[in-house]
Formats: structure tokens, sequence, C-alpha cells
């Protein structure tokens, strides 16, 4: 159960951030939330992706029942941020009043 909603859910909240890296990083914002939160989200991200993809994770998984409430932690954080960071960018883009980031020659 644990490891189907994990499977589910982590590609969708990885696909969230790098839509979400992509549309901030368009933003000229004095905030570089790409640095701050969506980076070492990704690499949260993948690194539990990575995890369960290993054939150690295969063999524990009918034993890690009791840890339901820290795999289920792990998903409510990732959640949790993503929605912040869509509000975030709301606002950002709002603010903004379409100003985006220079690009580079």
């Amino acid at each position: 159960m644990v490891d189907r909603v994990y499977k589910q859910d982590l590609p969708a909240l990885r696909s969230a951030l790098v839509r979400l890296r992509t549309e901030f990083s368009k933003l000229d914002s004095k905030t570089d939330w790409v640095a701050l939160r969506i980076d070492p989200l990704l690499r949260h991200v993948k690194s539990l992706e990575q995890l369960l993809g290993s054939q150690g994770f295969s063999r524990e998984a009918s034993r890690l029942t009791k840890g339901v409430a820290m795999f289920r932690s792990d998903l409510v954080y990732l959640r949790t941020n993503v929605q912040t960071l869509d509000r975030l960018l709301q606002s950002e883009q709002r603010h903004s009043g379409g100003r985006t980031r220079p690009t580079k020659p």
C-alpha cells in the first residue's frame, strides 16, 4: 500500500516541481525560489524514487507497515510545499506585472 501510493504520487509531485521550476525561472523575483526550495525538493523526490526502485526496498516493503506515518509525512511535506509554491507563483506573477527575467545573450 505505502509503496503503491508513493509510486503514484511521487512522479506527479516531481512533474509539478519541474513545472514550478520553469515558471519561477521566468520571473524577475527578488527571491530565488528555484534554488531555495524547488531544487532541494526535487532532489528529495528523486532520492525517494530511487529508494522505491531499489531491490532493498522491495524486500523491506512488507515489514515497513509500522513506518506508514513516516512515509505519509513525506507525501504531506511535498504536497504542502508544492501547493505553497503554486500560491507563491500566482502571487509573484500578479505582482510582477509581466516583468520577466532578462534572457542571457
